[in-house]
């Protein structure tokens, strides 16, 4: 496992944080060690063309997650090539760090904007400013919050969509072994969507599901498998070089 500290979540605002800034190219140090991101539906589309999506369980809660798979061992993001990374769609979990939209003390239902204070990407000295020299927010910012508004909206819907998976009982184990060159590994702990189970849907659940807009995202998830073999590669790649 990582020995990454633990994110200091704080909520923003401007009297602790006018002289802050984000720095954003290269910024990927964050998930340097990320073998895996959560992911929403709306993404399934665009991040199956590069990554393996799978569910997860979360040991304490015993919900499911959808993530994308960067890496096949714990602690290694094969998509971060140095400062760069190596895919053309970069998960929006990724990308909205080191913002979190997060439940205002009490009240659960109202939200802040809230930073990540010991985030590798927060400076005072390079990036972009959050306010302004009068203490408004600045169009970054501004943008940041809208972004996260779209995120948290996206996430409220696959909630409901792996919910819906949950409930029909269309989500299956599953182990895989991966030959990269000379090395087995194996993955366990994976969730895909049953495609047998889902080809036996009854025609109303089925509408349903087309009603909600949930197909492409399943047929994404069963075609994103493919990436695996891509991971492989990079992983042998990556450890001849």
């Amino acid at each position: 496992m990582s020995n990454e500290q633990t994110p200091k979540i704080v909520p923003l605002n401007k009297e602790a944080h006018g002289k802050l800034k984000i720095r954003e190219l290269g910024g990927f140090e964050h998930v340097k060690s990320a073998h895996m991101v959560p992911v929403t539906a709306h993404e399934f589309t665009r991040l199956g063309a590069e990554y393996p999506i799978v569910f997860v369980k979360n040991s304490e809660t015993g919900e499911f997650q959808s993530v994308a798979l960067l890496g096949l061992k714990v602690g290694q993001n094969l998509f971060l090539d140095g400062d760069q990374w190596q895919g053309v769609f970069v998960p929006g979990s990724v990308r909205n760090h080191p913002f979190v939209l997060a439940p205002s003390g009490q009240n659960k239902d109202q939200l802040l904007v809230g930073i990540i204070e010991n985030s590798p990407l927060v400076s005072d000295a390079e990036g972009n400013a959050l306010f302004t020299d009068e203490g408004e927010e600045t169009d970054y910012l501004k943008a940041k919050k809208e972004t996260l508004v779209s995120f948290l909206e996206s996430d409220q819907v696959t909630k409901a969509f792996v919910k819906v998976l949950t409930d029909k009982e269309l989500l299956a184990p599953q182990s895989v072994t991966i030959n990269a060159g000379e090395e087995k590994i194996n993955l366990n702990g994976l969730y895909i969507v049953d495609e047998k189970k889902l080809n036996e849907l009854g025609e109303e659940d089925f509408a349903d599901f087309r009603k909600r807009g949930f197909l492409p995202a399943l047929y994404a998830q069963l075609g994103s498998l493919h990436q695996l073999s891509k991971l492989a590669k990079m992983q042998a790649t990556g450890a001849t070089a």
